[in-house]
């Protein structure tokens, strides 16, 4: 018997606890900081400003793009609606904040440089298990019966469009400015 189901027999609600904390932790993390860029420092007007000076052109299509992608994001894993799908959108906006952002400074938050990775990673890599391991008993995805999948299938899904994702929005609007 693997340890899940040695947790899940005696503990018949602890997983679906844990998925349950995860998703709205990292759920209401993407939220926050999407509604953030809405309407903090500048509104969303100042974030697209910020967003064409890291390179992110147009400005304001990917500010808007980044804002509605971590709310809608955000709310789908806090309902556990496809729960999978939502996952990879946020690993793909994590993973862009990670390229245009983050990954010149270094690897902690603290540093002198600013924000390194860590932060970005840590919700791209928690979205990645919650995509593969899914919802949980407690979610529309499992009242809906939607996207029950097997592991390996959440995770090539997850992954596959997340980085795929991440990887067309670069291509498609990063233009730095030439060192």
């Amino acid at each position: 018997m693997n340890t899940t189901s040695l947790l899940t027999s005696a503990h018949p609600h602890v997983l679906d606890f844990v998925q349950l904390v995860l998703r709205v932790w990292i759920g209401g993390l993407l939220f926050a900081h999407g509604y953030a860029k809405m309407t903090k420092n500048g509104k969303i007007a100042g974030t697209a400003g910020w967003f064409a000076s890291i390179g992110m052109k147009p400005g304001l299509l990917n500010a808007y793009a980044a804002s509605l992608a971590e709310m809608s994001c955000g709310l789908l894993l806090i309902a556990g609606f496809l729960t999978t799908l939502a996952s990879a959108g946020a690993i793909a906006v994590m993973l862009v904040a990670l390229w245009t952002v983050h990954r010149k400074n270094g690897f902690f938050i603290f540093n002198a440089n600013g924000g390194g990775v860590e932060f970005v990673a840590t919700i791209a890599v928690a979205s990645l298990v919650l995509g593969t391991i899914g919802a949980g008993s407690w979610s529309l995805d499992h009242r809906l019966n939607l996207l029950h999948w097997d592991l390996g299938r959440n995770l090539l899904v997850t992954s596959v469009v997340g980085v795929g994702a991440a990887v067309l929005q670069l291509l498609a609007f990063y233009r730095p400015a030439k060192q």
